[in-house]
């Protein structure tokens, strides 16, 4: 079996499943957020149900965050209600991004079954545990029982081999998948990442190509736990006795070998994430706005990379550059490390830990007809404001490099302190 299989057979009791069986699985952790909760709090309520275990739920507060708007401070006070009176004290309001709070609080351990109300769940692949998405109503069945039905999916695995050229980060890797692949072209299906290039990278970049797989249709993402996994979550979670990981005989549905020694950082362009050229292609674009941030884009490696491109440089004059880190965590290593002070002496603006203007209700909403480069999952139209604007998605050093040039260009022609 493949390590997603290995997964969900534990999980329902069983010794082997297959793809196409149906299942139910107990589910390790499950996760909502204030955008989610509120569309089954209160059917929660009527039903009279309770939480089946308050140790394994955990409930953030991170879409807006402060609200901006009367319907988002609603959702906040649905949600501060439902955590008070249910007693969950797994309860984390502005204190970051879900996705990124999850592994930093010790949710996420190697071979467990994650779920969330919120289709982003996928990044917690990058730990080895089977992490996927469901609606509102679903969470809520889940919260009172503690298990879930699934059918066990198809893999596809994507063996990524080559050393990591300069400036290529998961976010490069994930975009030249979706180039080839589509946004339908994993749909209920496992997508598997091995080789030396997913070895070489950085957990923060696993997490980034791990997190964009459910724009692919694919029910999870998965990378097979290492060294890195375990000094990452050392100290946050007890970890497993066993160790689960793919067999080498395992079967796959199909397999994508892909040499990235070459690969130049990926862009991809209005309005869909599989439209992707290379850097080279769409050099040249005028730019408003560059964004870096979100549950793709906004952390540690990310920031430290942009200061890289911004240190000793000014943002363009034609250009706001918004940086919103993804957890309050990060936001405080960035202010020893002096970033903080590197970003707002080259003129950009920082805001509080959230998803900020990823999902087009926070800081940086975008005009009729602006451009922006961004760091984040989505450039569907309408994801960041008006739905004449424009979205352009890139690795944290090509947003940089591109706030500092007023327009897209290719990170390795800009000066910076590698």
């Amino acid at each position: 079996m493949n390590i997603t299989e290995k997964i969900l057979a534990k999980a329902a009791g069983k010794m082997s499943v297959k793809p196409g069986d149906i299942i139910e699985a107990k589910v390790d952790m499950a996760m909502s957020h204030e955008k989610a909760g509120p569309g089954f709090f209160d059917n929660f309520e009527k039903l009279n149900l309770s939480i089946w275990d308050k140790d394994k739920v955990i409930v953030v507060g991170d879409h807006a965050v402060p609200p901006s708007n009367i319907y988002s401070a609603d959702c906040i006070l649905k949600t501060r209600k439902f955590v008070r009176e249910h007693e969950i004290e797994n309860y984390y309001m502005g204190k970051g991004i879900c996705h990124q709070i999850m592994p930093e609080e010790g949710f996420i351990r190697p071979g467990a079954v994650i779920v969330g109300a919120d289709s982003h769940t996928v990044t917690q692949g990058a730990f080895g545990a089977f992490a996927t998405a469901v609606g509102s109503t679903e969470m809520a069945g889940l919260f009172a029982k503690g298990s879930l039905w699934f059918r066990v999916p198809e893999a596809l695995k994507f063996d990524l081999s080559g050393p990591l050229p300069e400036l290529i980060y998961g976010k490069d890797l994930i975009l030249k998948i979706f180039g080839f692949l589509g946004i339908d072209g994993a749909t209920y299906k496992t997508m598997e990442f091995v080789g030396s290039a997913v070895d070489e990278l950085s957990i923060d970049s696993r997490m980034a190509l791990c997190n964009m797989v459910v724009d692919a249709g694919a029910k999870n993402g998965i990378i097979n736990p290492d060294e890195k996994t375990y000094d990452y979550l050392e100290g946050k979670v007890d970890l497993p006795d066993e160790v689960l990981i793919s067999d080498s005989d395992a079967s796959y549905a199909k397999i994508f070998d892909l040499d990235i020694s070459n690969l130049e950082p990926q862009v991809a362009c209005p309005h869909s994430m599989d439209n992707v050229e290379n850097v080279g292609e769409v050099k040249g674009v005028r730019i408003d706005q560059a964004f870096i941030g979100t549950c793709t884009g906004g952390r540690m490696e990310d920031l430290r990379v942009a200061a890289q491109f911004l240190r000793n440089h000014k943002v363009h004059p034609n250009v706001m550059l918004v940086i919103t880190p993804a957890s309050n965590r990060i936001l405080k290593t960035a202010l020893k490390e002096g970033l903080i002070e590197t970003f707002i002496d080259a003129g950009a603006m920082i805001t509080n830990p959230n998803c900020g203007a990823c999902g087009g209700g926070g800081m940086g909403v975008l005009g009729k007809n602006e451009v922006c480069i961004s760091t984040s999952s989505r450039n569907n139209r309408g994801r960041m404001g008006h739905v004449d604007s424009q979205i352009y998605l890139g690795s944290a050093a090509t947003v940089a490099a591109s706030a500092v040039r007023g327009e897209i260009v290719d990170p390795r022609e800009m000066e910076c302190t590698l």
